[in-house]
């Protein structure tokens, strides 16, 4: 038996869903584990009835939320629902779409603020078109609307990076972030955080390049592609019996100049369709992401992740060893002197060509990082005019 709510204003139901109602307490500010919590109370707390009223459904958890010690959130989560259902968002081909406050804190992510505060400010806006009885806004309409709050109530240079995003998604030009980084840097996190909050639908890891070329291209033929990067060194055709640092970089090199190649097909066929991207991988390292940068006709933000603490970056390779495979952080462990070593490289080389070091202590404060790494190419591509 499934718990469904049902409207009062049109008679239908729906099936209760924990994941929705997660995602709507995350809008209204709530950490995922809190969140979820509240939503498994509420499937829990209802799992003998087969129905409810929606205004039912959201006084229950109203109640959880103050009962939880998140009473700051309640206003947040209820916002002027059942008022602004009416609203519809016109667009410029002549299509139109229900007033979101969600999607729009989502399109307010470039700014790179606090989730809290993007959600306060979409129920701002939202609360100033049902109290001027607005039916209808087009979607300039609704941009001048968030450039006037954003500056009024947050600060003019957020002002500025939204109109550069707005100005930037008008281009037509994709934009592709490119995130470098060694073994344990968490590139894959970030990117998939940074693809989610930027509605970047297309992300490629060299890693998985590499996979299709150990694929297509023998181990006697190309042997450098069928190790670790931090291990290349060995296939190379000269190794010393006792390997330097120089050493397990050159072969870090030969491997990411065969793995280049599959780079450069994907960014092909991103700037010929015009699709926004990002791309990670150790691979990615900084002269080759200055020279794609240079060559390229799309808007391109490099970005090396970087752990700077030795301990911690051993404690992330112990955990992604957990995570995937045991006996893999062993390797890591084992070889770990020559993963901080081309780290050591990977950072010179990113001060030799001026790309951004980002360092991953804290996941949250790396995305918005890259976010305003992001906003500062945009404001070179695409500079606001100054008002005399």
């Amino acid at each position: 038996m499934r718990l469904h709510i049902v409207s009062k204003t049109e008679g239908a139901s729906i099936p209760f869903l924990r994941g929705i109602l997660t995602r709507s307490l995350q809008k209204a500010g709530l950490p995922f584990e809190d969140a979820y919590k509240i939503a498994s109370d509420a499937r829990d707390l209802l799992e003998d009835r087969e129905e409810i009223p929606g205004d039912e459904l959201r006084r229950e958890v109203v109640r959880l939320l103050e009962n939880n010690g998140h009473s700051e959130h309640v206003e947040s989560y209820l916002g002027p629902r059942a008022e602004a259902e009416g609203i519809r968002v016109l667009t410029s081909d002549g299509s139109d779409a229900p007033f979101s406050k969600g999607q729009l804190a989502d399109s307010l992510e470039i700014c790179a603020l606090p989730r809290e505060t993007l959600y306060d400010l979409a129920i701002r806006i939202e609360t100033e078109l049902v109290q001027t009885d607005c039916t209808e806004v087009t979607s300039s309409e609704l941009t001048g609307l968030v450039l006037e709050a954003l500056e009024r109530d947050i600060s003019k240079p957020a002002a500025e990076d939204f109109r550069r995003w707005v100005d930037f998604s008008h281009s037509g030009r994709p934009l592709v972030i490119l995130i470098g980084g060694t073994t344990g840097s968490g590139k894959s996190s970030v990117s998939s955080e940074l693809a989610h909050r930027l509605d970047i639908v297309r992300t490629q890891s060299t890693d998985m390049l590499r996979e299709v070329m150990r694929l297509l291209v023998p181990e006697r033929l190309v042997p450098t592609i069928h190790t670790s990067s931090f291990e290349a060194f060995e296939k190379l055709p000269v190794v010393n019996t006792t390997p330097s640092e120089k050493d397990m970089v050159q072969g870090y090199l030969a491997q990411s100049s065969q793995v280049a190649v599959g780079i450069e097909g994907v960014l092909n066929r991103t700037a010929n369709e015009s699709v926004s991207l990002i791309v990670e991988g150790v691979h990615l390292h900084p002269r080759l992401m200055a020279e794609i940068a240079e060559r390229s006709d799309c808007i391109v933000v490099p970005v090396l992740l970087s752990v700077l603490k030795a301990k911690r970056l051993k404690k992330r390779l112990i955990g992604r060893g957990h995570l995937i495979q045991s006996r893999r952080s062993e390797r890591y462990i084992k070889n770990f002197d020559r993963i901080w070593d081309l780290q050591s490289f990977l950072l010179d080389e990113a001060d030799q060509f001026d790309i951004p070091i980002i360092p991953n202590n804290n996941e949250e404060a790396a995305v918005r990082a890259v976010l305003q790494t992001v906003s500062g190419v945009l404001r070179r591509e695409f500079d606001v005019p100054t008002q005399p």
